[in-house]
C-alpha cells in the first residue's frame, strides 16, 4: 500500500520545481552537426548571461565546449538567427568558422591553435552585416554563406544575397573582398546546397508580403569556374507553394519539401517519395533548419508526423518508413548525416531534448550529447492529455492538457483546480508535446495548463494553418477560448479561476482575449504586438515587416479591421488584471508596444505590473530574467485567484 495523500488547496502545494530551476533547464540544443565522427551542436547557457556555446562530443565520449565564455555562437540574420557553424577536420584540428552575437562576424577558429580571428568587416550602417549559413569550400579556401547587409539606418533597408568571404582574413577590413555570387532579385534567400559533382547550386527564395510558409521558389543555377552562381532559373515553387527545404541526392536529383499536395511531403525531382497527411518539413523561422537528410545509400532521414514530429528512415524506392525505436516523441527541425550515422535532437514527455545518434546499419538510436538529467523526483513532471476540441462551426481544436499533479498531495474534493491557457508564439507555429519544467512549475503546485494549437498552428496540413489567414485576433482568440470554456464545463478546470499567457503572437493572443472575452481571470502578456497600425514596415523587423497582410490584410484595404482588432484600442474594455513583461532590446516587438498600451489602460483601475528588462531582445535568455519573470507570473495567479504559493515573492500590482 501506498502512502496517504495529503489533501490541500490546488495551487498551494509546495513544490521542488521552482523558477531557478526552471530556468536552468530553458532553451535546448540546436544546429547539430558532424565534423569528421564528432558530433557537434550549439546549447543555452542561461548562466552565462544566455549565450549559446558550440559543443563537441570527442571519439572518447567526452562533451567539451569548442569555444570559451564569453564567445557566443549566434546570429541576427532575420532577427531570429540562422545556422551560425561550420568545421571540417584537420590534421591536427579542426577548422572552425562561426558568427559571434556580440559583433555578428565570421569568425576562424582551430581549437588549441589561437584565439577566434575575424573573417569579416564590421559596417557602421543600421544592422551591419550579418552572415548565416556558413559552408566551407577549402578547395577554393572560402566559406559560403548568406549575406545580410544593411544599407541604410531603417529596418528595411536591407539586402540579402548568397556569398563567400576569403578564409584568409582578407575581408576583416575590406568589404570589397566579399564576393558575391548571386544578384539580389529576391528579398530572402537560404544558404546554398551544392551538388554532388559540385556543377550546381539549389537554394529557396521569396519576396514580401509572403512569409516562407505562404510561398518560396527553388531554385537552381550553374556553378562558374570562378564560383559564382549562373543563369538561376526557377524549377519549383510559387506564390502558392512553400517549399521549405532542399538538398541533393547523393545521385544528384534535386530533393525538397514542398506543401502543394496541402501537407509537405518530399520530392526528388518532382515526384512524391512517400505521399502523406503527415508534415515531411515546418515554418522556415530561422535559416538551416533541416526536416529530412540523405544518406550515403540514397536513404533519407526524416522528421514526419501529424502533430509531433518522429524520425524515421525513408525508402525513397518503396515509400516505407523505418521509425527509430527509443523513448523520444518529438524531434527538433536539426538534422545531420555522416555515412550510416543520423544525428538530431530529440525528446520526450519524460525527457527534455537531447543530441540522438542513430546508426543506420544497426538501427540503434543512443543520445550522445546534451543527456537530460531529472533535476527532481520524476513523480513531479506533469502527464499531459493530448485533446481535440471542438471550436466554432464544428471545427477541430488541438490542445495539449497538463493536470494538477503531485506525488503526495491531491486537491479536496469538491474544488476544482485554476488552469491557465498557454498560447505559443508564431503564430504560424506549434507547441511540441516534450518535458517542460516551467509547465511543472504550475501543474505540481496544483495549477493546470492547456497549451493550444489553434488554427494557424502548423503540423496539421495547410488548410489548418491557414484559418488564420485574415483572421489573426479571431480563430485564435475563439480556439482559445474553446478550450478553456470546455475544460469549465467539463469539470476539469474551475471557470472562476481561469487565466491565460503568451508571448510574441502569444502576448497577442493574450491581449486580445483579455480585451474581448470576459473568459479569464487574468493574464500574462509577453513582448506582445497590441497595437497593428504601430507594428509593421519601419516599426519592426524587415522579415516580418508584412506579415499582417496575411494574418490581418492589406492596412490599406483594411484599416478599420487593423483598429477593431487591436487590444491597444480596446484596452478600455480590459477589466482583468495583468502582468507585462518586456525586453528593452526587443527589436521584433519593440517596447513602444507595451508603452502606448498603458498610456490607454492608465487610470482605470485596472490592477497589473509591468516589468522591463535591460540586455534582452526577443524572448528571455538570462537566467535571473527568467526567474523574475516566472516568479511574477505566479504571485500574479496567487492574488487574483486566492492561493497560498509557498517560496514566490509578491509582485505588486498597481492601477
Amino acid at each position: 500500500m501506498g502512502e496517504e495523500m495529503r489533501v490541500q488547496p490546488y495551487g498551494s502545494w509546495p513544490s521542488p520545481v521552482d523558477a531557478a530551476l526552471a530556468a536552468a533547464h530553458d532553451g535546448h540544443p540546436e544546429w547539430v552537426g558532424f565534423v569528421g565522427g564528432e558530433v557537434w551542436w550549439t546549447e543555452p547557457r542561461p548562466a552565462e548571461g544566455g549565450r549559446r556555446a558550440l559543443v563537441r562530443r570527442t571519439a572518447d565520449g567526452t562533451e567539451e565546449p569548442v569555444l570559451p565564455r564569453p564567445w557566443n555562437v549566434r546570429n541576427r540574420v532575420h532577427e531570429y538567427g540562422g545556422h551560425p557553424w561550420a568545421a571540417a577536420p584537420g590534421a591536427d584540428r579542426p577548422l572552425v568558422v562561426f558568427t559571434h552575437f556580440a559583433d555578428q562576424r565570421l569568425h576562424r577558429y582551430e581549437p588549441g591553435g589561437g584565439d577566434p580571428v575575424p573573417l569579416t568587416p564590421l559596417s557602421p550602417t543600421g544592422g551591419g552585416l550579418r552572415w548565416a549559413e556558413p559552408e566551407l569550400d577549402l578547395a577554393r579556401g572560402e566559406v559560403r554563406c548568406v549575406l545580410e547587409e544593411f544599407t541604410g539606418e531603417g529596418s528595411g533597408d536591407v539586402r540579402r544575397v548568397l556569398a563567400a568571404v576569403p578564409l584568409d582574413g582578407s575581408a576583416a577590413d575590406d568589404r570589397s573582398a566579399v564576393r558575391e555570387l548571386t544578384d539580389e532579385r529576391h528579398r530572402f534567400v537560404t544558404g546554398a546546397r551544392v551538388s554532388p559533382d559540385g556543377r550546381q547550386a539549389a537554394w529557396l527564395a521569396w519576396d514580401h508580403p509572403r512569409m516562407p510558409w505562404d510561398g518560396t521558389e527553388l531554385l537552381v543555377a550553374d556553378i562558374g569556374d570562378d564560383g559564382r552562381f549562373r543563369d538561376a532559373r526557377t524549377v519549383a515553387g510559387g506564390d502558392d507553394e512553400a517549399i521549405a527545404q532542399v538538398e541533393w541526392a547523393s545521385d544528384g536529383r534535386l530533393l525538397y519539401a514542398s506543401d502543394r499536395g496541402g501537407w509537405w511531403n518530399l520530392y526528388r525531382d518532382g515526384v512524391p517519395l512517400c505521399p502523406r497527411q503527415e508534415e515531411f518539413g515546418g515554418p522556415l523561422w530561422k535559416l538551416g533548419q533541416r526536416w529530412f537528410a540523405p544518406l550515403a545509400d540514397g536513404l533519407l532521414a526524416v522528421l514526419h508526423g501529424r502533430g509531433a514530429a518522429v524520425l524515421g528512415i525513408l525508402d525513397p524506392e518503396t515509400g516505407e518508413i523505418a521509425d527509430a525505436a527509443g523513448p523520444w516523441t518529438e524531434f527538433a527541425s536539426s538534422l545531420a548525416a555522416h555515412g550510416s550515422r543520423v544525428a538530431a535532437i530529440g525528446a520526450s514527455l519524460r525527457t527534455g531534448y537531447e543530441v540522438i545518434e542513430l546508426d543506420t546499419g544497426t538501427g540503434r538510436a543512443r543520445t550522445v550529447g546534451a543527456r537530460h538529467r531529472d533535476p527532481v523526483d520524476p513523480a513531479y513532471y506533469p502527464e499531459p492529455e493530448v485533446r481535440t476540441f471542438t471550436g466554432p462551426g464544428g471545427r477541430e481544436v488541438h490542445a495539449h492538457v497538463y493536470p494538477p499533479r503531485h506525488p503526495e498531495i491531491v486537491g479536496p474534493e469538491g474544488e476544482l483546480p485554476p488552469y491557465v491557457i498557454w498560447v505559443h508564439g508564431g503564430p504560424t507555429s506549434r507547441v511540441p508535446l516534450v518535458l517542460d519544467l516551467e509547465i511543472a512549475a504550475f501543474t505540481s503546485r496544483g495549477i493546470g495548463v492547456a497549451e493550444v494549437n489553434y488554427g494557424g498552428s502548423t503540423g496539421y496540413g495547410r488548410e489548418y494553418r491557414e484559418r488564420l489567414r485574415h483572421q489573426w485576433g479571431v480563430v485564435d482568440v475563439e480556439d482559445c477560448a474553446t478550450v478553456a470554456l470546455a475544460l469549465a464545463e467539463e469539470g476539469t478546470a474551475d471557470g472562476d479561476r481561469l487565466a491565460i499567457r503568451g508571448g510574441s503572437a502569444g502576448g497577442w493572443t493574450t491581449a486580445a482575449s483579455l480585451t474581448s472575452t470576459d473568459v479569464y481571470a487574468c493574464g500574462t502578456i509577453s513582448y506582445p504586438i497590441l497595437d497593428l497600425a504601430t507594428w509593421g514596415p519601419g516599426r519592426t523587423h524587415d522579415f516580418e515587416s508584412r506579415y499582417l497582410e496575411s494574418l490581418v490584410g492589406a492596412i490599406a484595404e483594411v484599416p478599420e479591421r487593423y483598429a477593431e482588432r487591436s487590444p491597444t484600442t480596446n484596452a478600455d474594455r480590459l477589466k482583468a488584471p495583468f502582468l507585462l513583461l518586456q525586453g528593452l532590446d526587443d527589436v521584433i516587438c519593440p517596447p513602444e508596444q507595451c508603452e502606448h498600451f498603458l498610456d490607454r489602460v492608465a487610470g482605470r483601475g485596472v490592477p497589473h505590473a509591468y516589468l522591463t528588462f535591460a540586455g534582452e531582445g526577443h524572448g528571455f535568455r538570462r537566467a535571473d530574467t527568467m526567474v523574475r519573470a516566472l516568479e511574477a507570473e505566479l504571485s500574479l495567479y496567487a492574488q487574483v485567484f486566492g492561493l497560498d504559493l509557498p517560496g514566490v515573492p509578491e509582485l505588486e500590482l498597481g492601477t
